[in-house]
């Protein structure tokens, strides 16, 4: 599976971005996917978890503002961002993975990554 994530940017506090991940080469919907961060000097953090149907798992740190969604008829992944702060900047990763459901949060049980796309938040 090749992940392509897109929509990063710089943006003020406050404002919005939507991050999107196309799939190619395997079967999207049979997929559990999720979005990961990670700041310069920071390790990689869980952000949303998305499964085919309406199982769906958020970080606090983002509870309430980042909406994660997925079309599995086009095989992308996408995430809502709202209310960003600057403590959102990072290079945000998508991932694809048929996780546990205790182990949505653990990088290592997903087994292909997109390449990354920068959000830069400023205060």
């Amino acid at each position: 599976v090749q992940l392509q994530a897109s929509g990063g940017g710089l943006v003020q506090a406050g404002g919005s971005l939507r991050l999107s991940c196309v799939a190619s080469g395997g079967t999207f919907s049979s997929y559990g996917m999720a979005w990961f961060r990670q700041a310069p000097g920071k390790e990689r953090e869980f952000v949303a978890y998305k499964r085919s149907g309406h199982n769906t798992a958020y970080a606090d740190p983002v509870k309430g503002r980042f909406t994660i969604s997925r079309d599995n008829a086009k095989s992308t992944l996408y995430l809502q961002m709202n209310s960003l702060k600057p403590e959102d900047t990072a290079v945000y990763y998508c991932s694809a993975g048929r996780p546990i459901w205790s182990n949505i949060d653990n990088p290592g049980a997903y087994n292909y990554w997109g390449q990354g796309t920068q959000v830069t938040v400023s205060s």
